[in-house]
């Protein structure tokens, strides 16, 4: 069905029992944030809160908490949707089924932006940012935060919705040196297209005009952060996945739609900024506080009876993973016919997503040599780290399918997919780094705000070595708290023994560990059990917490004509240093209050 607006969305889930009403009233400061996340951790509902202190207005979170959620949302119009994308991505598909192709004329209709609505509920008042839910998050958190914002902004050489860019940035609301109901904080990162709109308002001297929406149909919420083929429109996209037409209008010169819950506009000038943040984010570390733009809020409207959206992000997986997995189903090929040869890649949501890309290509260059080597999948590493927001990629780990082989690798299934490169991989050939560029805004592992290093480990051929399925003596013999991670990686508690001291002691012993007794990766820790009890503890340590240029090390590593390798087993340096952002942590009293509501629904 085509949900008109964000309540009718929530009525539908709740006949279809997947929508959980909150009745009395719940503090936003940390506690509808602390029953989301319970919620979410035990598989749960939607959830309606229906009394917010401090607003007359209701709230709803965990709307997209699950991918069979999700996929029930939007279950009259993926189909329609992956058809279209299809097209987009091989125009020739028109031809060769144009049946198909037919059938998805319908909703090719609804991607048509609509400017001239019949009606304009979101304009029903005008209210202040006070008399929102101003929900805080994280103790540490600087103020209240919009979390699933739809910001819209315009090109100002080509205005007009056909160029506009919608994308999801968080919105600081209050706190800080903020002005309540006069100044917002606007935080955006690096490869979005927001900035681009505001370089170009700067080159003229003239503000930025933005809108924010929150709420109205979910596909909205969805389209704000979906990676599009090129020239698509994520307004375009809202309209097919919604299966109505994306409604707008413009008024006082902001484009306003008229579908949202709420929309707030305002204007960012040049080189006015004020420190936004800290912020707990879905790395699972807080974003510290920083300078970012400032928005001056020009009007902010609410439909009746508005529902505001929300949702609360963490160490992963959050309700923000559903976010990837629903855009997954739906882009399919996308990215691979983007980049030719790319078979599969897959940014790993338990290492918050840009930390570790995983990727499989093709080997297609020579296939006359006998000796296996990575040759094109060099090329493709080269091309995903300089494409859209897989460029934010920390530690691309990169191989290419055997055609002999008699098993189908999957990047989905991470341990099997690092056993396969470790147990092929030439440490003195396969590591490429990439040193002192840029990398995620919110990855704090390196020396400073958006700068780093990155690490491409690409291995394709023939196994060299048969991964340990125990920690052999010569690392038990450490006394170091050894314990094994997975075949060919083993965690040690760092505060036991240092990256300097370890490599003395192993000294000459490099090839010897690797080549016979399959130690192929060592990780320093604080806490080595704690990493080794599962995988997502080891994706989520390891590959937020190193920076590959200052904290990859090896057994007898060596540099030769500028190449780095190692003869012995890698080292990764996964402790917490100094400039790292604290990690989230949870309110003990805020948790037992939890407790005593959730208790009465069956979610204690």
């Amino acid at each position: 069905m085509a949900y008109s607006n964000l309540e009718a969305c929530l009525l539908d889930l709740e006949r279809n029992g997947q929508l959980l009403r909150i009745k009395e009233e719940v503090d936003p400061n940390l506690e509808m944030a602390a029953i989301h996340l319970r919620i979410f951790e035990q598989k749960g509902p939607a959830i309606l809160f229906e009394k917010v202190k401090g607003s007359k207005f209701r709230a709803a979170s965990n709307i997209f908490g699950t991918l069979e959620r999700s996929q029930f949302i939007f279950r009259n119009t993926l189909e329609s949707v992956k058809q279209l994308i299809d097209i987009k991505i091989d125009p020739t598909a028109a031809i060769k089924s144009p049946l198909k192709t037919l059938s998805a004329l319908p909703a090719a209709i609804n991607a048509l932006p609509n400017g001239m609505p019949f009606s304009k509920p979101v304009l029903f008042e005008e209210i202040s940012i006070s008399d929102l839910p101003l929900i805080k998050h994280w103790p540490m958190d600087g103020g209240a935060f919009v979390t699933l914002p739809q910001v819209y902004t315009e090109d100002a050489d080509k205005p007009g919705i056909g160029n506009a860019n919608l994308g999801m940035y968080r919105i600081q609301l209050d706190g800080n040196d903020y002005e309540l109901n006069k100044e917002i904080g606007l935080h955006y990162q690096l490869h979005r297209g927001i900035g681009v709109h505001q370089t170009k308002a700067n080159n003229k001297g003239m503000p930025l005009k933005v809108s924010v929406f929150v709420g109205g149909p979910p596909a909205h919420s969805v389209a704000a952060v979906m990676p599009l083929p090129e020239g698509m429109s994520e307004m375009n996209f809202a309209g097919v996945l919604a299966g109505k037409r994306f409604n707008y209008t413009y008024v006082d010169g902001y484009c306003v739609s008229t579908d949202a819950d709420f929309v707030i506009t305002g204007e960012v000038y040049p080189n006015e900024n004020k420190p936004e943040g800290p912020f707990g984010d879905h790395l699972g570390y807080y974003s510290l506080q920083h300078d970012f733009p400032l928005m001056k809020v020009h009007k902010v409207y609410a439909r009746k009876n508005a529902i505001w959206a929300f949702t609360v992000v963490g160490r992963p997986p959050q309700e923000d993973t559903s976010f990837g997995e629903i855009i997954h189903s739906m882009t399919g090929a996308a990215i691979s016919n983007e980049i030719p040869g790319l078979q599969e890649v897959h940014a790993v949501d338990a290492a918050g997503v840009h930390p570790l890309l995983l990727a499989i290509g093709s080997e297609r260059y020579t296939p006359f040599m006998q000796t296996k080597k990575p040759a094109e999948i060099l090329t493709i590493a080269n091309h995903i780290l300089g494409t859209g927001q897989l460029s934010l990629a920390k530690f691309l780990w990169i191989t290419a399918q055997d055609v002999n082989a008699k098993f189908k690798l999957d990047t989905h299934h991470e341990q099997a997919f690092f056993a396969y490169i470790l147990a092929r991989m030439d440490f003195t050939r396969d590591l490429h780094f990439y040193t002192n560029t840029t990398i995620d805004t919110l990855d704090y592992s390196g020396e400073n705000l958006n700068s780093g290093s990155k690490l491409v480990l690409a291995a394709y051929g023939e196994v060299k070595r048969i991964l340990a399925a125990i920690v052999p003596d010569s690392i038990e013999n450490l006394n170091a708290d050894a314990h094994l991670i997975m075949p060919g990686v083993i965690a040690l508690n760092a505060n036991k023994i240092n990256t300097g001291l370890l490599k003395t002691m192993l000294n000459g012993l490099g090839t010897e560990l690797l080549e016979n007794e399959g130690v192929a990766m060592i990780v320093l820790t604080e806490e080595a059990a704690w990493m080794a009890s599962n995988m997502q503890n080891f994706l989520w340590a390891a590959f937020t917490r190193a920076n590959p240029s200052h904290d990859i090390d090896g057994i007898d590593a060596f540099v030769e004509n500028k190449h780095w390798g190692s003869k012995g087993p890698l080292i990764i340096d996964a402790t917490i240093k100094k400039h790292h952002a604290p990690p989230v942590v949870k309110d003990a009293a805020i948790e037992k209050r939890v407790d005593t509501i959730l208790a009465k629904y069956g979610f204690a």
